[in-house]
């Protein structure tokens, strides 16, 4: 059995990086995820995240449209995720940050990340996009999917 060393909600981005083998970050992202899960960590993400991935796959297709390769991966990929629900606890936690930190437009998603993480008991975010949630730093802590002398 693992020792659990910690839990760790992994960013929309990151599964992208991890999936997509022509971004120059797919070989990172896969690493960071395997280094996460062979250590021991619970790897978390959300139904947003869900529908985030499926969404910028869905964009990459001409026309645009989720394939039945692309629901068969997510479903193999799922599998090593614990998924966190959304619902009114999350809803609540949202408003209550957004009351405390405001945020406007695609920043309301990442909101609802910190708050699903938050309502989940996960402190720890892996993402690439490190400066989205710069503004969340007392209430989490992030994990960029580069090192910081990369970046």
């Amino acid at each position: 059995m693992k020792k659990m060393t910690g839990r760790i909600f992994v960013d929309t981005n990151v599964l992208l990086y991890a999936n997509l083998i022509d971004s120059p970050f797919s070989a990172v992202a896969r690493q960071r995820l395997e280094s996460y899960y062979n250590g021991g960590w619970e790897l978390w993400i959300s139904r947003q995240i869900v529908r985030e991935y499926l969404a910028v796959l869905s964009k990459l297709q001409k026309p645009a449209a989720v394939t039945p390769t692309h629901l068969q991966d997510l479903r193999i990929l799922l599998s090593g995720f614990s998924i966190s629900d959304e619902d009114e606890r999350s809803t609540v936690a949202l408003f209550e940050l957004l009351r405390q930190i405001p945020c406007g437009g695609k920043q309301v998603h990442d909101a609802n990340v910190v708050a699903t993480m938050q309502v989940t008991g996960v402190d720890t975010l892996l993402t690439h996009n490190v400066a989205d949630f710069t503004r969340f730093n007392s209430l989490i802590r992030i994990a960029p999917l580069l090192e910081p002398q990369t970046l």
